[in-house]
């Protein structure tokens, strides 16, 4: 019985060793082990893939990626609350990245890197979004029947020598709503209905299918001009898809409104989710995101304009020229977001 007493002493003593090993544990091995960056994603490109892995070798920091549709993702964050695992979520259009901020997804960062690179106008100011690529939102027109002469502003696709020439989306798409945003703050809401009825009036088809498809509509003859984002011209001249091919080099690039405010631009962009878990990596991923380098590689791979002012747009971008852009702050998209819809709807824009 003493022998079993003795036993018993030696095996609580040795279980206790085993737990004070684990607590003299350093606590930078315990850091190494967690650096991880956790990443909610609306954008679904290669490059962006590419990069995240370019990210993961400089830094050590792992990355994971969730992909889905921002109102999804936006919806996600909503549920997980406080426990949701999101560092950092990525979208496109400031109309969105402003939806986020309103639902409280995110919060404020300060980063000299962010705020010394990204123009004013393309942040949000409270430092809770912040653009990291530019798509100008142009008209393109068939090279074989219009002249760029023939065009002017967004306004003039509403006049009478346009009727039934006009290729767009539906009303529905976010990247007309906020152009159509961007119209009511510089114009007012009774000049902007006006605008959106007589692109109605002048419509070539019930608005249908995305920005390729209106520039493909325009090729086959069923209109003459359309209002599509700049990168998607840069996708169909890159395809592997001869038709599309085909499509891209059908059309001409104009910028609107160079007289004036400027031609309508919109972004890709990025913020700390609200409860992020690894905030200090996540701020260092979008700092990385911003970075020249990395704004390289989106302005080449992805045909986007870079945020970064010490990069040059591709190539193909460059042979369409320089072109004024509207500089008004994009966090006024998300505020006029509602009333766009509302005046779409009155005007008949389905």
């Amino acid at each position: 019985m003493k022998n079993i007493y003795y036993l018993l002493i030696v095996l609580i003593s040795f279980s206790s060793c085993k737990t004070d090993k684990k607590k003299d544990v350093p606590n930078d091995e315990i850091a190494k082990k967690e650096q991880v960056v956790n990443i909610y994603t609306h954008r679904h490109y290669p490059s962006d893939q590419e990069l995240f892995s370019k990210f993961e070798k400089e830094t050590g920091i792992t990355v994971n990626v969730v992909n889905a549709d921002a109102d999804e993702l936006m919806q996600k964050m909503t549920e997980e609350g406080e426990q949701s695992p999101a560092d950092v979520l990525i979208t496109v259009d400031a109309g969105r990245l402003v939806r986020a901020k309103d639902k409280n997804l995110l919060q404020p960062i300060n980063s000299e890197k962010l705020n010394s690179t990204i123009p004013k106008y393309l942040k949000d100011e409270d430092n809770q979004w912040f653009a990291l690529t530019k798509r100008a939102r142009v008209i393109v027109y068939a090279k074989d029947r219009i002249k760029p002469e023939q065009l002017s502003t967004y306004k003039d696709l509403t006049s009478d020598s346009w009727k039934g020439k006009i290729l767009i989306r539906s009303s529905d798409n976010i990247y007309n709503q906020s152009l159509m945003a961007s119209i009511i703050a510089n114009i007012g809401e009774e000049s902007a209905k006006k605008w959106a009825e007589g692109m109605v009036v002048n419509m070539a088809r019930t608005p249908k299918g995305n920005d390729r498809d209106q520039v493909k509509a325009v090729v086959a003859g069923e209109g003459d001009v359309a209002v599509v984002n700049t990168y998607y011209i840069g996708k169909l001249l890159n395809s592997k898809d001869p038709e599309e091919v085909k499509a891209g080099n059908g059309v001409g690039v104009f910028f609107p409104n160079q007289e004036g405010r400027g031609t309508h631009i919109n972004i890709s962009g990025a913020g700390v989710a609200k409860y992020a878990p690894n905030k200090d990596n996540a701020i260092k991923f979008i700092e990385f995101l911003a970075s020249k380098e990395t704004q390289e590689v989106f302005a080449k791979a992805n045909y986007e304009y870079p945020v970064n002012k010490d990069v040059k747009p591709s190539e193909l971008l460059q042979s369409w020229g320089d072109f004024k852009e509207d500089t008004l702050n994009l966090s006024i998209l998300g505020k006029y977001n509602k009333k766009a819809v509302i005046l779409f709807d009155e005007s008949g824009w389905k």
